[in-house]
């Protein structure tokens, strides 16, 4: 962690070299994740240094929206009395236009209530089938507040969940909430210190967790609130926490009543029925896992928090970059502390007149340095092989070693080696035998070792003390700005110092072979594939964890210190461990051959990391290490879903707990997303001040209340700077209210299986708009099936008549068969995309349009009127066709709009068909199949509809050329026989939504019937393909000059737009910088404007052609 901030070199008669250590080996951390080389590291910062300038910049670049465009909306509120928990009224009038706060009212609190998100309700599913779906949600912090992030989670988790529920699985998502050993404890002790002026330290053990607790029931719901304000079916009878002692447990209940046969159960109250809670089981597992081994207790280096006075995670530290010289904040420094330099100080060679020259960036530690290290093979230092270095202010002798891993190519080939403050030299140490000398105590002052001129002081106050006594002895050499990464505790902001300390490990060598096979042999599928790679060279490379956390909020350790009668200070520590101290005394009473009265036990005041209690999260959450009914249906999980940032801190130790203490791998398959970045690229983060609330997405908020959060972080002056700017930018008017729907449907818009999703708030509003969009079709749909005297056909009886009809169902049951085969892969963009692409370009823009005229008959001018073909069987054929394309359409979005889909739904019921059973809500609704549709899978009329729709676009342009919006003028098709059928299968539509008077064709190739009298000369061209044109007849009459300039004069415009994207385009770090879904957007313009280009070309070449004949 510090190896890439540190140098050392080796000065000999006179000669000054600049030095760094280098091993080819990167030094395992103690708990954690692959160190990065230094290049990628500065090419991120340079990265982030671009975006934070293009935010404080004018400019903005191509990978940027712009800013979010939006006015403000009638709210239309749900005013009729309907009680917590009973069912909304729907028979109210549909308000006419979407409002999100009258969808989301209500339904929530009656879906909890019905119970429709508990496996026990699959029993009354009449497509119930015998298969079981089970997952957690990755539990939150209980201190913090869910981001987009999380809402990314919740989207996704939730559409996989409600669609196997409405497959017919018993499904079970568990929700829970993580204790947060560090974070919970930090915000209760500013509390304390804020609001009574207290210390932790002021308090007894007991006393601050009564606090902490109090705390927790006070604010710990909040988390809970929001996630049922994402619409997340979560079965909320087994919310467990972390740190639950006993919870009441719903499958218990289920047993008890299998056993209760001959007694009065009137009286029976479930909630009495509990079983031992989660910290039972992190107990537990502590207990077995020292039994086996795999638990020890040892002195290791640690990543240490001096104003936590605790070890951390790595995930608890953050990596900041320093180009150089900085002054930086440090808690409990009142002025600035100076980091990026590197000193360079000499240490004399005993015996010898030369002097080892060492460059550190860290010179407070070199009071705890022990030897110095050379290469064996490096020739320039065989004469110093066994000579010693004579430290200046503790005149100890330190000696020279050599050492393989030391390169010689590298500076002058000289470490110095500090082993109690350095990973690397820990280890260095262990194959040298040489001693550890901590001169840095757990409180960021200097230890007694270092002479009482320095015992006491600060360790950055020390860093200058050391540097003036250097001088002062002649041995300081000089100081230089030095680019650094340093590592800053995420929690306290305090620099984090590698201690040794003794704490408890886990040994995870052996484990993680297991998880590694597990994945080999396919038993565990980890989803998108390219991760396996990650997995296995992440667990092949694994250290030992240490799980030790010096805290007073958490699990305390279950291991006690024993104290036998006549035992001395000195000997070894021993220690028991037990689910009591009367289990750990009779186990020490056992180990020792000792009484148990006669033993004195002191449990160790620390508690657990509070990775290892999330670790068991899959089956504890079902009672382990109890053999309960949910344990026994539910686990192993189906899927473990979360982010790709957790594969290394949960998810591999969830699969290696799980494997050891159940002997089965925890879930079956592990599904990652990508992480959410802001629309800079950027990722969303507090310390960067560019986190959302998915509740200000919701809600709205203005600009004013965002800049407010901002200002109320902790945040560097710079990124505050940068953060409230991109927020004046890209919010300038805040966030519009975009509802629970819209936000869900953008988030699971964007491919989770690949790239970082890049998420703008014009995005979720353009979802806004699609649910307008749903509304008013439902209000069209309404109206229609309110005017029918029959009813609406069931879907197995219903067989579409019109060509269109044939075509419209075709398209919905090809939009159910992908939706099908995109969520069995998890390819939940596919399926939206889809859903999108029906609703919208095909219900609402095609065919409602082309029925309009048949369903309302509004324009007695329409081409398709009430004849042979449009009688009243096939308005009322058009009619059920339409209920079901809308119908099966919500079901499909139900999984990812709960809210508006639950509303719409259910205003349909009075016109479901043939009074068949519904179920109460769309939640339990059968999941729309594309067996049921088979007989409307019409493949040739979808095929051949795509001329069509050129044919009508191209129509539309040509009248839209000629001004034209009221006339209906006549129109020509010069095309292929082939073409000529199709164009007259689908007559009526083409005249209806291209809005013209006649269809005439002409296939100049052919002699049959379908050859008719060729255009009229001077008609405006329009290119369909390279073998279909349409000719427009103006009567007024548009000379063929006239054409040629206006199509000139577009043409002009449209090649300098079309070069100038084409330039961003090809430019060389366009495809590093701009996020997928912009590079698709734009690629999408590209081949928009070359396309119009092509057939603005290909019009004037026809309209030369045509001259030159005349």
């Amino acid at each position: 962690m510090w190896r890439a901030g540190r140098v050392l070199g080796l000065r000999l008669a006179g000669k000054e070299r600049a030095v760094r250590l280098c091993s080819s080996h990167p030094p395992k951390p103690s708990s954690s994740q692959p160190s990065s080389s230094p290049r990628p590291r500065a090419e991120k910062q340079r990265r982030r240094r671009e975006r934070e300038e293009a935010i404080l910049s004018s400019q903005h670049s191509i990978a940027e929206d712009e800013s979010v465009k939006w006015s403000e909306k009638q709210k239309i509120l749900y005013t009729a009395q309907t009680p917590p928990g009973t069912k909304k009224d729907t028979s109210l009038p549909l308000p006419p236009s979407y409002s999100p706060e009258y969808v989301e009212s209500s339904w929530y609190q009656w879906w909890e209530k019905e119970g429709l998100f508990s496996p026990e309700q699959h029993e009354r599913l009449s497509h119930a089938v015998d298969q079981t779906f089970s997952l957690c949600i990755p539990p939150p912090n209980v201190t913090g507040t869910l981001h987009l992030g999380h809402a990314l989670t919740v989207a996704v988790e939730d559409a996989l969940a409600r669609w196997r529920r409405m497959q017919g699985y018993r499904v079970l998502w568990v929700p829970g909430c993580d204790h947060a050993g560090i974070a919970t404890q930090t915000v209760v002790e500013r509390r304390l210190l804020r609001e009574e002026g207290k210390h932790r330290q002021d308090f007894t053990r007991e006393e601050f967790l009564r606090e902490v607790w109090k705390w927790k029931n006070e604010k710990g719901e909040e988390i809970y609130h929001q996630l049922r304000r994402l619409g997340a079916s979560l079965d909320w009878s087994r919310a467990c926490f972390t740190m639950d002692p006993v919870r009441p447990h719903a499958s218990s209940i289920s047993v008890v009543f299998c056993h209760v046969t001959c007694v009065n159960v009137r009286h029976f109250q479930p909630l009495l029925i509990f079983i031992k809670g989660f910290s039972r089981a992190v107990t537990e597992a502590f207990i077995r896992l020292c039994d086996s081994g795999l638990i020890y207790r040892s002195e290791g280096l640690v990543n240490w928090s001096c104003a936590l006075e605790s070890a951390i995670s790595d995930i608890e530290v953050d990596s900041k970059e320093l180009p150089g010289q900085t002054m930086l904040s440090v808690p409990g420094y009142e002025n600035k502390v100076e980091f990026g330099t590197m000193v360079t100080f000499a240490y004399p060679v005993e015996g010898h007149e030369g002097e080892v020259a060492v460059s550190t960036t860290r010179p407070e530690t070199m009071l705890g340095d022990v030897a110095v290290a050379v290469h064996p093979d490096d020739p320039r230092y065989q004469a110093f092989h066994g000579k010693q270095c004579r430290h200046p202010f503790t005149n100890r002798l330190l000696p020279i070693v050599t050492d393989p891993m030391v390169d010689m190519e590298l500076g002058t080939g000289a470490v110095k080696v500090t082993p109690a403050h350095d990973h690397t030299d820990f280890l260095l140490s262990q194959r040298h035998s040489l001693p550890r000398l901590t001169v840095i105590r757990g409180d960021g002052t200097m230890s007694p070792p270092c002479g009482q001129w320095l015992e006491g002081a600060k360790r950055f106050d020390a860093r200058q003390l050391i540097v003036d006594a250097l001088v002062e002895k002649k041995l300081f050499r000089g100081k230089k700005s030095h680019p650094m990464t340093l590592p800053v505790c995420s929690r306290s902001g305090d620099i984090i110092e590698p201690l040794l300390k003794k704490q408890w490990f886990v040994r995870c060598g052996e484990m993680a072979k297991k998880a590694i096979q597990a994945v080999e042999d396919g038993q565990l599928e980890i989803i998108p594939h390219f991760y396996t790679k990650t997995w296995k060279q992440w667990l092949s490379n694994i250290s030992d964890w240490c799980i030790s956390r010096q805290l007073w909020w958490g699990h305390q350790i279950p291991a006690y210190r024993v104290e036998l009668p006549n035992c001395t200070e000195k000997e070894e520590e021993k220690w028991v461990w037990g689910q009591s101290e009367d289990e750990a005394r009779q186990r020490a009473a056992v180990k020792y051959g000792v009484r148990p009265e006669a033993i004195t036990l002191t449990q160790d005041p620390d508690v657990l990391d509070t990775w290892f209690s999330s670790g068991l999260f899959p089956f504890a959450m079902l009672g382990w290490p109890e053999q309960t009914a949910d344990l026994q249906r539910y686990y192993p999980n189906s899927i473990l879903e979360t982010g790709n940032d957790l594969i290394f801190f949960w998810v591999a130790r969830m699969v290696m707990l799980g494997t050891e203490l159940t002997g089965q791998l925890p879930f079956k398959q592990v599904l990652f997303h990508s992480l959410v970045r802001d629309k800079h690229g950027r990722k969303m983060s507090k310390s960067l001040g560019n986190v959302i609330d998915p509740l200000d997405v919701i809600h709205g908020v203005s600009l004013e209340r965002l800049q407010e959060k901002v200002m109320e972080g902790n945040l560097d002056p710079r990124e505050r700077l940068v953060a409230m700017e991109a927020q004046r930018k890209d919010l300038p008017k805040g966030i519009p209210q975009c509802g629970t729907d819209a936000l869900r449907f953008a988030l699971c818009s964007h491919k989770m299986q690949g790239e970082d999703i890049s998420l703008s708030i014009s995005q979720v509003l353009s979802c806004r708009h699609f649910c307008n969009k749903m509304w008013q079709t439902l209000r069209f749909t309404l109206g229609v099936l309110g005017d029918n005297t029959a009813p609406v056909g069931t879907l197995e009886e219903t067989t579409p008549l019109s060509s269109m009809d044939r075509w419209i169902c075709s398209r919905l049951y090809s939009t159910v068969l992908q939706c099908e085969q995109a969520f069995e892969a998890y390819e939940l963009h596919t399926v939206t995309a889809a859903l999108y692409s029906f609703w919208v370009h095909s219900l609402c823009d095609v065919y409602v349009e082309y029925v309009k005229p048949v369903l309302v008959q509004q324009d007695e001018g329409a081409a398709v009127q009430p004849d042979s073909e449009h009688s009243d069987r096939a308005r009322q054929v058009a009619s059920s066709v339409l209920y079901h394309c809308v119908s099966t359409s919500l079901a499909l979005l139900s999984p990812f709009m709960p809210f508006i889909t639950e509303e719409l739904w259910q205003r349909l019921q009075p016109f479901r068909p043939g009074g068949a059973d519904a179920q109460t809500s769309l939640c339990l609704q059968p999941c729309p199949r594309s067996s049921q549709l088979a007989h409307w899978h019409f493949p040739e009329e979808e095929g051949d509809f795509l001329l069509v729709q050129e044919a009508i676009r191209t129509a539309r342009s040509l009248r839209a050329q000629c001004g034209m919006t009221k006339e209906k003028p006549a129109v020509w098709a010069v095309c292929s026989p082939s073409q000529a059928r199709v164009l007259l299968h689908f007559k009526s539509a083409v005249l209806t939504l291209s809005r013209i008077s006649s269809l005439h064709i002409y296939c100049p190739q052919t002699a049959d019937n379908l050859r008719s009298t060729p255009p009229p000369k001077g008609s405006l061209v329009g290119v369909v393909d390279h073998t279909c044109q349409l000719h427009l007849h103006v009567q007024s009459g548009l000379s063929a000059d006239k054409q040629i300039q206006q199509l000139s004069q577009r043409r002009d415009k449209l090649i300098p737009k079309l070069e100038e994207i084409l330039h961003r385009v090809r430019s060389p770090d366009y495809l590093t910088k701009v996020p997928a879904h912009v590079r698709q957007r734009m690629d999408s313009k590209v081949s928009a404007l070359q396309q119009e280009v092509k057939t603005i070309e290909d019009q004037l070449k026809v309209l030369q052609q045509t001259q030159t004949a005349e």
